[in-house]
């Protein structure tokens, strides 16, 4: 019988590659959380040799990045790592908007998991808690999501 209910650190990886998709916008904060996905993965057993890392100009260009790194075999989950801070026009809410939809659509299309680790704040200080601050690092928690996704979906599997 296959296990569903993965306990933190329980994860069968097993030489998985994973892509992590990075917006360059908001810079100082997306590389903390990239710093925190990479030592996570690191922790839990994945090689530096196994995650691509890519880069795109913000978190609008996440899901066609993301799709592109999940096509084909090469990875077992791909990370989407963003960070968007409320203005005083609109663009927030579109850009917030068409980066979750497209996220899990990538997702769902390919029957892979893309996770969803852009923070979406009302101020730069907000973002600033969550990447590394008092708020933990949400870059270690997508991480983890990939993680564990990939063992539940590996049990599928089996």
């Amino acid at each position: 019988m296959a296990r569903y209910d993965i306990p933190e650190g329980e994860y069968e990886t097993g030489g998985a590659r994973f892509a992590i998709v990075v917006a360059k916008f908001n810079g100082p904060i997306t590389e903390r959380l990239l710093e925190g996905a990479q030592a996570t993965l690191g922790k839990h057993g994945v090689n530096d040799e196994a995650i691509d890392i890519v880069r795109v100009p913000g978190a609008f260009e996440l899901p066609l990045a993301a799709r592109r790194a999940a096509s084909g075999d090469r990875v077992a989950a791909v990370i989407a790592l963003g960070a968007v801070v409320r203005g005083g026009t609109p663009h927030f809410e579109y850009v917030c908007r068409e980066c979750a939809r497209g996220i899990m659509q990538v997702g769902l299309e390919l029957d892979l998991p893309v996770i969803f680790g852009v923070l979406t704040t009302d101020t730069m200080e907000q973002a600033l808690a969550r990447a590394g601050g008092a708020e933990g690092n949400k870059g270690r928690a997508a991480a983890i999501a990939a993680l564990e996704m990939t063992t539940v979906l590996r049990a599928f599997g089996e």
